[in-house]
């Protein structure tokens, strides 16, 4: 066997992928380079070419385990585990809340008595005085949909931080968000979705986008109503996070420290760790030998930004349970995004070190919006600690969103078969694909979906595996369907009952800046797109909203027209759920966001909406919109 032969062979054991194609639809061989660094980082004992014989002759040898670290019992029902090995078993499950339940040895398999309740049980296995203990998720095949709901509902799309009200202060809060819910329900819909409420780093410097938190295990402390210490501003130019922080902390300086006893160890945890960063630095992986490695002394925290921290958790939970009720009263849902990642200086990684691989980022290989390809910035989570684990980490980050989400929307939903990993120092392109255990975060999924009562929809846009789409649908999570990537008849058709509808999202133009082509030359000046490449881009842009329009009976030169003609027909069609951008309906053209792109060479997440809430509410345009969108809901599918 060859040094490459046997460095393919032991990256297929690993799961690490040799080649790929890329957005460019482009056959792409990894360079063993790459290959070398990501097998390292995943525990393979290698450094060079060389060593590959070696290594895979190591992997191959090393001990095994009896049974799987992780085995999903779907809806209860629990496989027959191979016990392995030899000499007497013992086996026992160990169920999450509720006893001991044995498991008798037949013919070398465990097998159950009885179908297992919904939930995270341990398995332990004892022969020969070793012990050894495996997850066992017990979980819903399909994710939890509203029972007895055969409505085609719909609801609106928005930034929370950008809504603007004559009340508001420097960013959107929780009472601007209850202002669009009650909006939206009192005119027939029942959702509204925001991007993620997660925290952000608001300072030193300000990183104000919401796809970059702090942690995925608490809520944005900007979002909290501050009650008697709200002060009203003027409509700003752009979004000052870090104002906005000052705000809150001056409102809440006040307020008393909540009983330390009744906080759970991750809050105090967080709060320490949030201190140790205004004492030490935001950069944890700079700080001295102890607190860098978990160990925090008081002298490493500033005592004041602790207590700040559980002040505001405490308080934006207690916002946030009042707010659900509220809500539920009146049959409306918020929509939240699970960010794909968190923030490296953030709390994740330094609390969970040995989950992440610091050495590696996690991004996309070129595709034709980014053809130099993406890093965006974050750690990958190690899939094969994660399952020694439990995958205790991801369930507690998926559950922390949908405590409050009705809908959740999986970013990036690949992720839960394969990410893209850029080893540090690699060019965008140099990356590779490292798989992950599907069936055991789909098992996760399902399983939160129906503990917290939350529907869920998986970003499946660009380029995505066939066994994503398989499980979508087998899973019955939604997928997406947006009418700007839409391939109209006789290549493609409608929304179908498997995916929830939109015109776009937050990394896409509104629909009048893509009419417009407003993102091409933005791209163009950010370097995302090629000068020479621009007027084909825009020949091709024209054409597609030229046939969309044409497709629901409108012309593009009549904007408002088209928006109601394609609203109509999003919201006539099969769709479970149509979700409409809140800024398309007065036709805005600038976009939150640009992908690919930082907050220093353009204002993203930092455009306040272009018009008051009060306007909006009381506009009778905009109103005659979400009329049109309401009907065609109504209406039987087309």
């Amino acid at each position: 066997m060859t040094e490459r032969d046997a460095l393919t062979a032991l990256a297929d054991d690993v799961g690490v992928l040799t080649h790929y194609t890329d957005g460019l639809h482009r056959h792409v061989e990894v360079p063993p380079e790459t290959l070398v660094r990501v097998l390292a980082t995943l525990g393979a004992e290698i450094g060079s070419l060389s060593d590959a014989p070696t290594a895979l002759a190591a992997w191959r040898a090393a001990p095994r385990r009896d049974v799987p670290a992780v085995i999903v019992a779907w809806d209860g029902l629990l496989p027959p585990v191979p016990a392995g090995g030899r000499g007497e078993v013992r086996a026992e499950l160990h169920i999450e809340g509720d006893g001991v339940l044995p498991l008798p040895v037949r013919e070398g398999s465990l097998h159950p008595l009885a179908a297992l309740p919904f939930g995270y049980h341990r398995l332990v296995l004892e022969r020969g005085g070793g012990v050894e203990t495996s997850t066992v998720i017990a979980s819903p095949t399909t994710s939890w949909s509203r029972p007895g709901s055969t409505a085609r509902s719909w609801g609106v799309g928005t930034h929370l931080a950008a809504l603007r009200s004559r009340r508001s202060r420097s960013v959107g809060d929780l009472k601007d968000l209850e202002a669009v819910c009650h909006w939206v329900g009192s005119r027939g819909g029942d959702l509204v979705t925001v991007l993620p409420l997660l925290p952000t780093f608001n300072g030193d410097p300000a990183e104000p986008s919401p796809y970059a938190p702090v942690t995925r295990l608490f809520w944005s402390e900007l979002v909290l109503d501050l009650g008697e210490g709200h002060r009203p501003v003027p409509p700003p130019e752009t979004l000052d996070v870090t104002r906005a922080d000052r705000e809150v902390r001056e409102a809440l300086a006040g307020l008393p420290l909540p009983d330390r006893a009744g906080l759970d160890a991750e809050l105090l945890r967080y709060a320490q760790f949030r201190g140790a960063q205004r004492r030490l630095g935001r950069n944890w992986r700079a700080w001295p030998e102890g607190p860098r490695s978990g160990r925090l002394a008081p002298a490493h925290i500033d005592p004041t930004e602790e207590r700040f921290h559980l002040v505001a958790q405490t308080l934006v939970r207690r916002q946030m349970d009042e707010l659900l009720r509220r809500l539920a009263g009146e049959g409306v849902r918020v929509g939240l995004d699970l960010a794909v990642g968190v923030h490296p200086d953030g709390y994740d990684p330094w609390s969970r070190q040995g989950l992440f691989a610091g050495d590696m980022s996690v991004g996309a290989p070129p595709d034709p919006g980014f053809p130099s390809g993406q890093d965006w910035g974050f750690s990958p989570v190690l899939p094969h600690v994660s399952r020694l684990d439990g995958h205790r980490y991801i369930a507690a980050s998926i559950a922390h969103q949908a405590t409050l989400a009705g809908v959740l929307r999986i970013d990036h939903v690949m992720a839960l078969s394969r990410l893209y990993w850029i080893p540090h120092g690699f060019g965008l392109h140099e990356g590779t694909y490292v798989r992950y255990p599907m069936d055991e975060l789909f098992a996760v999924l399902t399983l939160e979906s129906h503990r917290h009562r939350c529907e869920v929809i998986g970003e499946n846009l660009g380029t995505v595996p066939p066994e994503i789409g398989q499980a979508l649908s087998r899973h019955r999570v939604w997928g997406m369907y947006l009418a700007q990537f839409a391939p109209m008849p006789p290549e493609g058709g409608s929304p179908s009952p498997d995916e929830a509808a939109l015109i776009g999202t937050h990394d896409t133009p509104t629909l009048a800046g893509w009419v417009d082509g407003v993102d091409i030359g933005e791209r163009v000046r950010c370097g995302l797109l090629a000068a020479d490449a621009a007027p084909e881009e825009t020949r091709r842009r024209a054409e597609s909203a030229r046939r969309l329009a044409a497709h629901v009976g409108a012309t593009v030169e009549d904007r408002r027209a088209f928006l109601s003609a394609l609203l109509t027909w999003l919201g006539g069609s099969a769709s479970p759920l149509v979700i409409t951008w809140i800024e398309d309906l007065w036709l805005e053209r600038e976009q939150v966001n640009l992908p690919g792109t930082r907050s220093s060479e353009r204002p993203n997440w930092q455009r306040p909406m272009g018009r008051l809430l009060d306007e909006v509410f009381q506009d009778p345009e905009v109103d005659a919109l979400v009329r049109d969108l309401v009907d065609s809901r109504r209406g039987e599918p087309r």
